[in-house]
């Protein structure tokens, strides 16, 4: 299993003016683009599959958690990323981003975008804020290539690395825990190639 190694709680990493931050990549070393759909899936094969939607950690049927399927072969549902600052099309590393799970019918007539909840990462977001966001960071570069993290930040506060925690039955995304370490796979290139980088 990948693990970080670095703490739960990291400082939000901010660009030098004047400097570009490195594109997100897929694992066919392209840059992620705010007008596709992608996957975030586990790299190694046996970590579970993609993210999907569960009812309320808290009982009630929404807002929708996110957590992440327990079956490999579930690529869960594809998200698309918005940068939130600047509108360019390219998705980059520790910049502020709105996720939100692309259209997926649900019960709950309610936005997929994702917010925080608590602790949980849940939909129902409303998106577009320069206060509370999520980013993109890095995490480690295996052989393999590199994987990546979720994060949350809040202003100038630190930014909080969202993992996985088992909660009355479902892997929901949440703060304060190991980071749930991923590769992006745009829907375009599902199928085999998926199999043949996280069986690695």
């Amino acid at each position: 299993m990948l693990r970080s190694e670095v703490d739960s709680n990291i400082s939000c990493e901010k660009a030098e003016a004047g400097d570009t931050l490195d594109p997100v990549l897929d694992i066919h070393g392209n840059e992620l683009q705010a007008s596709e759909r992608y996957y975030a899936l586990p790299l190694l094969w046996a970590m579970g599959g993609g993210l999907t939607l569960s009812r309320n950690i808290n009982g009630s049927l929404c807002p929708l958690n996110v957590v992440q399927s327990p079956y490999e072969i579930d690529n869960g549902f594809p998200l698309t990323f918005t940068p939130i600052l600047d509108k360019e099309n390219v998705i980059r590393v520790s910049t502020a981003l709105d996720i939100e799970f692309s259209n997926i019918p649900t019960y709950c007539r309610q936005p997929l975008v994702w917010t925080v909840e608590g602790s949980f990462v849940t939909t129902n977001g409303e998106g577009g804020s320069f206060i509370r966001n999520f980013q993109i960071q890095k995490s480690k570069e295996t052989l393999i290539g590199t994987t990546y993290k979720f994060v949350y930040c809040v202003a100038r506060m630190v930014c909080q690395d969202i993992g996985r925690s088992s909660v009355n039955g479902v892997r929901a995304l949440t703060l304060l825990v190991d980071p749930y370490e991923m590769v992006f796979v745009k829907v375009a290139d599902e199928g085999s190639q998926i199999k043949k980088v996280t069986n690695a």
